[in-house]
């Protein structure tokens, strides 16, 4: 019962974080912009790859997002040293994190990085 007001602050705080990302989106695209298009240069127009990319929060090891993805072993191994060289990812690659954030439809752009 002691935890359902932390509970429901807890919530609010996510969703003023989120609220608080969607309005600094154009700021966070423009200071990362470099990044970004490393990132698409790298990932090119492969969904699967994309849809690894979005994985990479730092929760997911390797294994997880092959499953997820589809994609082989070691195409996904090597896809992962190639975004660490880039540096962008941080950590060991085991649960790759990527070093900035992206909106979950930044593939689906034209390129342009709103």
């Amino acid at each position: 019962m002691g935890d359902e007001p932390l509970s429901q602050i807890l919530s609010a705080v996510h969703e003023i974080r989120d609220l608080i990302r969607l309005l600094a989106e154009p700021a966070i695209a423009e200071r990362d912009q470099k990044l970004r298009s490393e990132l698409r240069r790298i990932v090119g127009r492969s969904s699967p790859k994309a849809k690894a990319v979005l994985l990479m929060d730092g929760s997911h090891p390797q294994r997880a997002i092959q499953h997820e993805t589809g994609i082989n072993q070691g195409n996904l191994s090597t896809f992962v040293k190639q975004l660490y060289n880039a540096k962008l990812l941080s950590g060991d690659g085991k649960q790759p994190k990527l070093v900035i954030t992206i909106p979950s439809n930044f593939f689906e752009s034209s390129g342009n990085d709103e």
